[in-house]
Parts: structure tokens; sequence; C-alpha cells
């Protein structure tokens, strides 16, 4: 399947965390910027005129900062340009305090019918120590108005691990996130990521974080709580009703294709990555002259396509299809990686179950030391 991703790179307020590209929304040209985006994926269609889209992503940034019109115009370029199946899953991010059961309104008239929600915590004064405009308040004010909207396809967003965060305060935010009888919740765990507020207070010593073993419990507890609400956890940080796994996520941990589209977005189309300016100016200017915003491209060589199917396969819980992968590569997997196969069954970090190579649940607390297993330069 090929899916695509649209970034919306405005945002009302910078969280403390994220190293999203992403701007200030005041006084940028936002409109130029839809319509830019829009000759996008017109240049982009004129390009690959056979490809269809499964599965459309509208992330960010903050998508919901678009006004209800801006909406209109860019879901109906999406259309235009991708146009998706009735059933094909159709995502956009939305964060409490921008959205409106008006803009919700405008999603669902132009097909959108999954909404992923930027929420992190249900305790306002977490919220606003991590750098959130929105409270636990609004949250419940967006999903009605989502609901209301005919949605019935919502995912949140949490994170653990955040500063001055107490396993209590955690096992909380979980309950009332499973009040709202959602089918999708992705929980994450805080990472400090380079340039950030975080990463500066981090150097510092400023930054009150939970230790390494009140992280490893609060994974615990978020993976037993979803587990016993009937929520499973299909890959290491998300969990879902049966039916209801995000389909474009899938298309990544699949390894399949897909188009990026906006400032900083990445794509993966015909074996070749690519990504495009991340500047606001920098993307607007060549779409001004008809031409790509692409700045980068990398073909990948048999031996990339391998890694990243082991990395990316080994997240979800299907793990990885051993027959799959001898049908796209022409080799087994053991041929490959029989020592890094042999080493990680030996440390009890990943198992053969059938067809499939799987994370054991000691490797899912140490996932990124299986995934570097299988990086060419480990």
């Amino acid at each position: 399947m090929t899916a695509a991703y649209l970034h919306i790179p405005f945002c009302e307020h910078i969280c403390f965390y994220c190293d999203f590209n992403k701007v200030f929304l005041e006084g940028q040209p936002v409109d130029e910027y839809v319509d830019a985006v829009i000759k996008e994926m017109a240049i982009m269609k004129s390009r690959h005129p056979k490809e269809a889209v499964s599965t459309f992503y509208i992330g960010g940034g903050t998508p919901t900062t678009l006004t209800a019109k801006q909406l209109d115009k860019l879901l109906d370029g999406v259309q235009t340009y991708f146009p998706l199946d009735k059933n094909a899953e159709f995502t956009v991010e939305a964060n409490p305090e921008s959205v409106s059961f008006e803009k919700f309104a405008v999603m669902k008239s132009h097909g959108v019918n999954r909404i992923s929600m930027g929420v992190q915590s249900f305790n306002n004064e977490i919220l606003k120590k991590i750098g959130r405009i929105h409270t636990a308040e609004q949250v419940y004010d967006c999903v009605a108005n989502a609901d209301k909207a005919g949605f019935d396809n919502i995912s949140i967003d949490l994170i653990f691990r955040l500063p001055n965060q107490t396993i209590e305060d955690f096992t909380r935010t979980l309950q009332k996130a499973l009040e709202l009888d959602l089918p999708h919740y992705s929980i994450y765990a805080l990472i400090l990521e380079n340039k950030t507020i975080f990463y500066n207070l981090m150097r510092q010593g400023k930054l009150p974080l939970p230790s390494e073993d009140d992280e490893a419990d609060m994974f615990q507890l978020a993976m037993e709580t979803m587990e016993k609400a009937g929520r499973y956890q299909y890959e290491i940080s998300n969990y879902a009703k049966p039916g209801f796994q995000s389909q474009h996520n899938l298309a990544y941990w699949n390894n399949d294709t897909y188009f990026g589209f906006g400032a900083g977005a990445h794509g993966y189309i015909d074996g070749v990555r690519y990504n495009n300016h991340g500047p606001i100016q920098h993307f607007l200017e060549p779409l001004r002259q008809g031409e790509s915003p692409i700045i980068y491209q990398n073909t990948l060589s048999k031996q990339n396509k391998m890694e990243e199917e082991m990395i990316l396969g080994l997240r979800t819980m299907r793990g990885i299809d051993q027959t799959l992968f001898k049908t796209k590569y022409g080799q087994a997997v053991e041929e490959i990686y029989q020592n890094e196969l042999t080493t990680l069954f030996n440390q009890k970090l990943i198992k053969i179950e059938g067809d499939y190579i799987r994370l054991t649940k000691k490797g899912v607390f140490l996932g990124n030391e299986v995934f570097r297993s299988f990086l060419m330069d480990n």
C-alpha cells in the first residue's frame, strides 16, 4: 500500500519537548502555505500518476490552527489529487485548544474519518509544566465535539516520564483516558531531543524526571492497564480495540511506500527516501516557480531496505513475517542475520513463533538495543 503524510508546521505555542518542524503561527503566510502544499500534491501526482493512496494523515505542528476555511481548501485539494476510497483511513491531528465543532464538521464533509488528539496528560499542572496550553476540561469538550460531528475513530496521545510525574499521577491519567472509551491510544515515553527547551534544562540539571525504574514501571502499567481495558498493544507505543489499529502507522512499520507533503516532510517512493526543505520560505520558494520542494533524495540499497524491514517490523507485536521477507528480498532472514538473531534469542530479547520473529516481553522494554543490532555500522 501507499500512504501519504501532509505536514502543517504552525503552532500557537511551542511545547517544551517538541522537536518537530514547527513555527509560531502569528505572522506566517498560512494561506500561501495551503496553496503551496496543494501545488506540491499536483506536482507529485503528475510524476506518479498511477500511485493511489490507501491512507492519508495530516499532522504537525498543529493542523487545527488552520481556520475552517483554510481546512476546507486544504482537504478539497487532498481529495482532488489523491482521492481516497470511502473506507480508507483519513486522519487529522487535532489539539483541544484549537479545534471546534465547525472544524470537525469541515473535516467530516471531506471524508476525514479519524481524529488523533494531542492530550499528553490529564493533570493541568503537568500540562503547564510541559508547555501545553490546553486543560483536561478542554479534552472532554473536544471529544464531545468530535463525537457530535460523527467521528467514532478517535485516538489520543499520552506521554509518561514527564517532569515531576509520579506513578500515581500517571495511573490517574490512564484511568481518565480510558473513561473516554476511545478505540485507540498512543502512549510514549518522553524523549529528550536536541534543541528543545527540555533538553537544555536537562543539560543544566534543572529537569526533575522520574527514575529509570519509575519509567519502566509506568510503561508496564500502561501495557497492563490497556490490555485489561481491551485495548491491545499492537506496536511498542500503540494500543487499540480490534479493528482500530492505525493503518497509516502500520504502513510505516510494514516498510510500505508513502508520500510526504509540506515543509520538512519525508517520503519514500520507488525505493527512494526524500525530504523537503524545512524552513517555510525555503519550502515555498521552489513551489512559487512550479518546482518541487525536495532538497534531498537517497536511493536505498538492498542492505538499507532489509535493515529497515527488521527495525520497523520488530516494533510491532506481529513481528517479522519470514516468508514475506524472503519474498521481498530473495533471501531468508537467517541467511542475513544469523549471528544477530542467535545473540538476541540467547539474551531472551526475541522469540520465534511459527513463521514470525517477535520481541519478547523483555525485548519490548529493551527495543532500542534490539533495533541497533540490525544496523550495518552497529
